[in-house]
């Protein structure tokens, strides 16, 4: 099928001693996206490391900066966050927006748990289960949280305030798993692919990533599913920008042969060339003919030239190819 909305995601490194031009040139690739015709802009999600530990704060930015463009997290791991606290931030958001938040999350224990449990919940323990994400879900659809009253001339809401009706069907989690796609697709949810699955029945990635797919559409017809794959497209590019690209891929490489670690992670192969040659790779990709929606993942070490030439080659190329018409 055509691809009907191209997105991208971007991880917003920044340089420690000096993180502002990070975030501004994050920003700035967000608008461009939107000036290119780009459906959507995702923005990674890392702490103690030196990428966007702050998505919503960054999209609230992004949303007075943009008219059109939707703004996702993928995405957010629910295990450093409270479920309450964040359904606030991002129904606030939602709404600055004008409707055209996409949060992604997922959930599971924090990196390294051993290590932050001492500063992140060093008097509780946590539940990181599937339940933290259906907290957080009856937060965003608005159900009843305590129960109110008014003291004084203070009023008191049941339910999260602010509510953002339209923001529960835009609820997407980023699943590795059939479990996970499972899961989504009981709930409600979206689902997120990316360019990491769990090796469970197969050792062929896109195999993996169709069996995720239709276990989710299986339990939600109607729920909408994108893909994340590393996509450079080279049309555009310079002789030495092609050769910083290249010597990018073939590093990655050897852990997309086999899976990684005891999760048996299996990464998939960055896709490189002309959009031509990238187009015909992802119709020959078992997963792709499935889905209609796309957010490509941009590398995560590029200099800001890069990516301005990337998506352009994207916008421009790439998304033609497949059957994509730019957003207007």
């Amino acid at each position: 099928m055509p691809i009907r909305k191209l997105g991208f995601l971007t991880i917003g490194l920044f340089d420690g001693a000096d993180p502002r031009p990070g975030h501004e040139s994050t920003l700035e690739i967000i608008q461009l996206g939107e000036e290119l015709g780009f459906d959507s802009a995702w923005v990674r999600h890392r702490h103690l490391q030196y990428g966007i530990s702050s998505p919503v704060a960054v999209l609230a930015a992004a949303s007075q900066r943009t008219r059109r463009i939707h703004l996702g997290t993928a995405v957010i791991p629910l295990g450093w966050e409270n479920p309450l606290r964040l359904a606030e931030d991002l129904a606030t958001v939602d709404l600055l927006s004008g409707g055209r938040l996409e949060p992604g999350i997922s959930v599971g224990p924090p990196m390294h748990y051993d290590r932050v449990k001492p500063a992140l919940y060093p008097d509780t323990d946590e539940d990181f289960s599937y339940e933290r994400v259906a907290r957080l879900l009856r937060f965003v659809r608005g159900e009843d949280v305590t129960e109110a009253g008014t003291e004084g001339f203070e009023v008191f809401s049941n339910r999260v305030e602010p509510h953002s009706p339209g923001l529960g069907s835009r609820m997407w989690y980023g699943g590795a798993s059939l479990r996970s796609a499972q899961w989504a697709g009981e709930n409600g949810m979206n689902f997120l692919t990316s360019s990491v699955v769990k090796a469970e029945e197969s050792e062929d990635f896109a195999d993996i990533q169709l069996s995720h797919i239709r276990t989710f559409r299986a339990a939600n017809p109607d729920g909408r599913v994108s893909q994340g794959l590393v996509v450079i497209p080279t049309d555009s590019a310079t002789a030495e920008q092609r050769a910083k690209y290249r010597a990018y891929v073939e590093a990655r490489t050897p852990r997309t042969l086999t899976p990684q670690g005891p999760g048996r992670m299996l990464f998939a192969r960055d896709l490189i060339g002309s959009s031509d040659e990238i187009a015909g790779q992802l119709h020959a990709h078992a997963a792709f003919p499935e889905v209609s929606e796309v957010a490509f993942a941009l590398p995560f070490s590029f200099e800001h030239e890069d990516y301005v030439q990337i998506l352009t080659d994207m916008a421009g190329k790439l998304g033609p190819a497949l059957g994509w018409t730019p957003a207007s």
